[in-house]
């Protein structure tokens, strides 16, 4: 597919930079052979002509960090002062200044003595109950995708891929020195503005994959005309904040500039942002819609780039509706992306509505499970979920101490889990929706940082966030499917380092299990927990639950004051500012509060009865449409005389009636109609036979008259009957035949009443 832009020649700003650096740096030549790396193997190249080992100059430039948390927002010690709120760590340091009776068996004393005298945590192999065999979906090559046969694996280093030298500089800052199969594989497609659909083992630098071909083509830009030319949407707000920090790391030595847009930040900011034409856009769908609809010239008309990262995310049940929307916004003629770890039948669909003879990349295919990656299970037996959380902090006293992320199924549970993780002296850190964005990103500064042993999170940080170093991850609370388990073992082992992934499975858990183990094979293994561990650990959580509960309570009552005073800031600003408040437009949404928690209650039903309901989801327009038709109806019987009134109700009973008979013999006669339309269709279709008989068209048969009278048998019957009296009633009386006539016609412009013309 062509760009839908034309090139223009690069600009020279960029070239004399990196020369004008290159120049210094070759004048800069090494003094002593202590700047060599001589040791290293691979540091060892042939020389053509003298067939000798050439040195290289090692580098002692400290590679960048692609990650920057802290920037995005104001600080949390800033948020609390401006709010009048304290942070839970100090309620937890209050908590445990006034603890009068320490706790039995302290956790940082006498750390020997424990050791010596618990045994240790057992590690065997799992043994599954029952093994299944595995289906084999090789091969399975749908003609809807374009062939792939071009596409190349493997590339020695970056400046194959043909890209320009400031993304080359930008590279070797961050430390990338030869790309990784997707990479290698998706940049040169890439650059040629074919539509891609990548899928790679978790990080396998998905995002370098799409951001460097997508920097390489904006250098060639026509730089007069400012516009948005590059949209990338994600799931979650911190995997758009670290899009956002990586292409601004890639793009640091060229005048490509990248706007953040997601919710929890101004949007006085991101406005003023989106109208001054950035480059690209990494957004969230809801944040981006909004400004889409309420911002004043904000729009997509000059998009060339639409990429979805974490794409099957993004086409489950709660985006769906917000990505078509955005996809009908978005030009016809653009280049289409998706990226992610896991695809499944919903990408599908999306594919085959916005992508144009994409091509499939699939980068290690054979090795979903990353090979450093150690799987392991911990049973939970039946009548022993109450101890689950003295389970786990018994592993995280002793064995995992350090980079540890703890899943947990809700928020509720996850800020449990941080308070006794307090209390107990464990350094911890949490990250769910509860949060303000300042608190969420603060979180995870601090654990990147390593101030912090544990980020305790909901699902919010499983998709995408890459944290150099996280040695273990625990689901505390078991993953409702196999694609959410990939997800989240997938934050360790990345890019080729060792990691553990350690999952607690109950009895309730078991077809998860069957295929975690047909997922992981052999390499599974089962770890039983020291009993001597687990009761100590129970018995402390069970004194730490008043001092639990005491925090809770401190945490209600500073949500009520908070409230409290956000209402009395808006009145007072309602008071003040009320001219310039109402002469604003109304914000418009795509969806409201209600719909959400709506759209909350589906996705849970939805998960519950299975994926397969058949339901289809509507957007916020059909809703609306549907919505105005319902009134406009209900409008148009209230304007009907009250004797029309009862018989429209009387006969929308029987209709209801007779449609209940009508499901159970499977009637498909009132498919698609609603009893109003079934009313008048009837009731036109038996005045139009008397009119027939009348003038004589239709002549009446004589078996009909032969029959004995009998009774009606359905209530079709009876409602025509019905219909007919009220015909009767309603034909003028000691008038002319002009007067009939003019009234038999002007009877049916009563059509408007039922039906919307």
């Amino acid at each position: 597919m062509a760009p839908s832009f034309v090139f223009d020649p690069q600009s020279d700003e960029e070239v004399e930079h990196y020369e004008s650096e290159q120049d210094n740096d070759e004048n800069s030549e090494p003094e002593s052979e202590d700047d060599y790396d001589v040791d290293d193997p691979e540091s060892e190249e042939l020389d053509e002509d003298k067939q000798e080992p050439r040195r290289i100059p090692v580098t002692n430039k400290k590679t960048q960090s692609p990650w920057d948390f802290a920037k995005y927002s104001e600080s949390v010690a800033e948020e609390h002062s401006r709010r009048s709120t304290t942070s839970v760590d100090d309620k937890i340091s209050k908590v445990i200044k006034q603890r009068s009776v320490p706790l039995t068996v302290p956790i940082q004393e006498d750390d020997t003595d424990i050791s010596d005298s618990e045994p240790e945590d057992k590690q065997e192999d799992y043994r599954p109950e029952e093994e299944d065999e595995e289906d084999d979906n090789v091969g399975d090559n749908k003609p809807f995708f374009a062939p792939s046969d071009g596409a190349s694996f493997d590339a020695d280093s970056f400046m194959q891929l043909n890209l320009s030298r400031p993304l080359l500089r930008a590279c070797e800052a961050l430390g990338y020195a030869k790309p990784t199969p997707i990479q290698a594989a998706c940049v040169p497609l890439a650059l040629t503005g074919r539509d891609i659909c990548g899928s790679a083992i978790t990080g396998s630098g998905k995002t370098a994959a799409f951001a460097l071909p997508t920097l390489e083509r904006l250098l060639f830009r026509p730089k007069r005309m400012h516009a948005i030319r590059v949209l990338i949407l994600t799931p979650t707000r911190e995997l758009a904040v670290q899009v956002h920090s990586m292409i601004e790391k890639l793009a640091q030595f060229t005048d490509i500039r990248c706007c953040l847009v997601v919710g929890g930040l101004s949007t006085k900011v991101q406005e003023v942002a989106l109208r001054s034409m950035p480059d690209i856009v990494v957004a969230t769908p809801g944040r981006m819609i909004d400004h889409l609809r309420n911002s004043m010239s904000v729009d997509l008309d000059d998009l060339a780039v639409l990429i979805l990262d974490e794409a099957d995310r993004l086409l489950e049940l709660g985006f769906s509706a917000e990505i078509q929307e955005l996809v009908r916004s978005c030009p016809k003629k653009r280049q289409t992306m998706l990226f992610s770890a896991t695809m499944t039948e919903e990408v599908d669909e999306l594919i085959k509505l916005s992508l144009s003879k994409p091509l499939r990349l699939s980068a290690d295919p054979s090795a979903k499970r990353p090979a450093t990656l150690t799987e392991e299970v911990v049973r939970i037996r039946r009548m022993r979920e109450v101890n689950q959380e003295a389970v786990l902090l018994a592993m995280c006293s002793k064995t995992f101490t350090a980079r540890v992320i703890i899943f947990s199924g809700t928020k509720q549970a996850a800020h449990r889990l941080k308070i006794i993780f307090g209390l107990a002296g464990l350094k911890a850190a949490e990250l769910h929706g509860n949060l303000t964005q300042a608190q969420r990103l603060e979180a995870l500064e601090q654990f990147r940082k390593q101030e912090v042993d544990f980020l305790i999170a909901t699902d919010v940080a499983a998709r995408g966030l890459d944290i150099i170093g996280v040695q273990t991850v625990i689901n505390f609370a078991c993953p409702r499917d196999l694609t959410s388990y990939v997800h989240r073992v997938g934050r360790t082992a990345r890019a080729g380092r060792e990691g553990y992934a350690v999952t607690f499975v109950t009895d309730n858990d078991r077809s998860l299990l069957k295929a975690i183990a047909k997922r992981a094979g052999s390499k599974l293994k089962s770890r039983i927990v020291a009993e001597q561990s687990i009761l100590k650990w129970s018995h402390m959580i069970e004194q730490m639950e008043d001092q639990v509960a005491e925090v809770l309570q401190e945490e209600r009552e500073e949500r009520v004051l908070r409230k409290a005073e956000m209402e009395a800031t808006k009145a007072e600003n309602m008071i003040t500012h009320r001219e310039e408040i109402y002469s604003r437009p109304k914000r418009t949404w795509f969806v409201t509060e209600k719909e959400k928690k709506l759209g909350a209650k589906a996705v849970k039903a939805s998960m519950d009865k299975g994926r397969n309901s058949g339901k289809e989801v509507i957007s916020a327009e059909q809703a609306d449409d549907i919505k105005m038709k319902e009134k406009r109806k209900r409008e148009r019987e209230k304007n009907l005389p009250r004797r029309m009134r009862r018989k429209l109700e009387a006969s929308r009973e029987m209709l209801e009636d007779d449609e209940q008979e009508a499901k159970g013999s499977n009637k498909k006669e009132k498919g698609g109609m609603t009893l109003v339309d079934l009313a008048y269709r009837r009731a036109k279709a038996v005045k139009a036979v008397k009119k027939a008989l009348d003038n004589g068209k239709i002549v009446k048969s004589k078996k009909k008259s032969s029959r004995p009278p009998q009774k009606t048998s359905s209530r079709t019957e009876e409602m025509r009957e019905l219909f007919q009296t009220e015909i009767k009633d309603k034909k003028p009386k000691g008038r002319g035949d002009g007067a009939a006539k003019k009234s038999k016609k002007s009877s049916f412009k009563s059509k408007s009443r039922y039906k919307r013309k």
